[in-house]
């Protein structure tokens, strides 16, 4: 029910998300929040026209496919809301050296890290190289301890 993105671009209208989609998230941000929980939503693909509605409606991390909006789209979002740092499973996971993992992880804790608003993540599924998996985190631990 959030996956409202494709590769360039959402799968509905930005406005059509606001009438039709945005009061039900409202509610289901509200449900945890009453409970003195935190609201966390995944949603695939590039959804960055809804992100600034989504931090009004109060959530509280998002697991999104954060490279195909581009890091420099959402920096201004930074502390605003906790990212899931979704590191590209197309190419970076699957097919790219372990300097240029270094690399991406780097520029996604230096755009989006503010006060824990990023969580270093990725998805080992098929086609990942389990040393650029593992990569994904060695590269956060000596970022962020380092």
């Amino acid at each position: 029910m959030d996956d409202w993105g494709g590769q360039k671009a959402m799968l509905i209208a930005p406005e059509l998300w606001r009438d039709f989609f945005k009061p039900m998230c409202r509610d289901y941000i509200q449900i945890p929040h009453a409970a003195g929980k935190k609201a966390h939503m995944h949603s695939d693909g590039y959804i960055l026209e809804i992100i600034p509605e989504l931090i009004e409606l109060g959530l509280d991390s998002l697991n999104a496919q954060i490279f195909c909006m581009g890091l420099d789209a959402l920096q201004p979002f930074a502390g605003r809301i906790t990212f899931w740092g979704e590191i590209d499973r197309q190419y970076l996971l699957a097919r790219a050296t372990p300097a240029e993992v270094d690399a991406a992880v780097r520029q996604v804790y230096q755009q989006l890290w503010r006060a824990g608003g990023c969580v270093a993540h990725c998805e080992f599924g098929a086609g990942a190289k389990p040393e650029n998996v593992w990569q994904v985190f060695a590269a956060w631990n000596s970022f962020h301890n380092g």
